[in-house]
């Protein structure tokens, strides 16, 4: 089992609340039993709605390593340090529980929403049947934590990164490792699929993130960051970009297509941990070290929204749903939160 690195985390306690609203004004959040139906918002958040979200929900347990949307938005897949939790989105109840002997680092859906793989501390990428909760599958060849796993846009493919510096590519019919790509110098920390199945990213301690030819497995690019660790790679919905946040205060937006820097965000305090693109691909939400969950417009760059510090301790997961009208962020403060555009009266 690898050795554990960097800021590790503490259990929080069960907790559900609903925030209500009047107009444009937050009351105090009261607590509710688990199954009040959540107030999903009527229209997805967008650069010109963002000033409007509030957070609408909030559950959890202990501390989050990530999450993720099951493709019909109807579940969100936690990972966690004792497993993986599956909550129904509707009430926000935790519906299924994975307990792993290892933590769980990175987690994602396969795109029919039946399979779910996983990575963590046992050095294992490892797949799930969502609707029964059993291992379908264990593959073996990293020599140190997985912390980054991601499905191949067809189903048929795993892409997984390691602390032992290879991103791995694994095919799922024959259960082989198809590549190891090596080329990283330190630690991997985060991998991506492009939405076109074109690409494979990922991001290192070495200061960089690359971009791979997922057929071949070429090194197509090397995008240099500042020099801290690269700890998170997402791409665009239309492949063309890719965002790379570092342990330093910068979100960086590169061209796919030539591995040029296009944009620098600023306005994180520490690392940035995490980030997902709106479906339309018009907004970034970013996290991190900081606590702050940020919404950036594409087009412009600018800052549109900062949740700041609403979270208690660093955010290390955050996604948009299928239909973009929720947001969700998970930290090591142990909740899942919640957001969308205020319901109008």
């Amino acid at each position: 089992m690898c050795a554990s690195k960097k800021r590790l985390g503490l259990v929080s306690v069960l907790l559900m609340i609903v925030v209500i609203t009047t107009g444009c004004e937050e009351e105090t959040p009261e607590p509710v039993l688990p199954g009040t139906p959540v107030p999903i918002p009527a229209v997805a958040i967008s650069p010109d709605n963002a000033g409007q979200v509030i957070q609408i929900a909030q559950a959890g347990k202990e501390r989050i390593k990530e999450l993720t949307w099951s493709p019909d938005g109807q579940l969100l897949a936690v990972a966690s340090v004792s497993g993986i939790s599956f909550f129904e989105v509707d009430t926000l109840t935790e519906v299924r529980t994975i307990e792993t002997e290892a933590q769980v680092d990175s987690v994602d859906f396969s795109p029919d929403g039946e399979t779910l793989v996983a990575g963590g501390r046992d050095n294992l990428v490892r797949l799930w049947d969502v609707a029964s909760g059993q291992e379908m599958l264990a593959l073996s060849g990293h020599a140190d934590c997985v912390t980054g796993v991601a499905f191949s846009p067809d189903g048929e493919q795993v892409v997984s990164g390691s602390w032992d510096k290879t991103v791995r590519l694994w095919d799922l019919a024959s259960e082989q490792e198809v590549y190891a790509l090596s080329g990283h110098t330190k630690e991997v920390e985060n991998v991506a699929f492009s939405p076109d199945g074109r690409l494979v990213a990922s991001a290192s301690d070495d200061w960089t993130a690359k971009l791979w030819d997922a057929a071949s497995g070429q090194e197509l690019y090397t995008l240099q960051g500042p020099p801290k660790y690269m700890l998170s790679v997402t791409f665009s919905p239309d492949s063309k970009l890719l965002a790379s946040g570092s342990d330093d205060i910068i979100v960086q937006l590169w061209d796919v297509a030539n591995g040029q820097e296009v944009r620098i965000l600023r306005g994180h305090s520490d690392g940035v941990l995490t980030m997902d693109f709106s479906p339309d691909g018009k907004l970034i939400a970013t996290s991190g070290w900081d606590r702050n969950v940020i919404l950036w417009e594409i087009a412009s760059g600018e800052e549109v929204l900062k949740l700041q510090e609403l979270h208690t301790d660093i955010v290390e997961g955050v996604a948009f749903s299928p239909d973009g009208k929720l947001l969700a962020s998970g930290s090591k403060d142990g909740t899942i939160r919640l957001w969308g555009v205020a319901q109008q009266p």
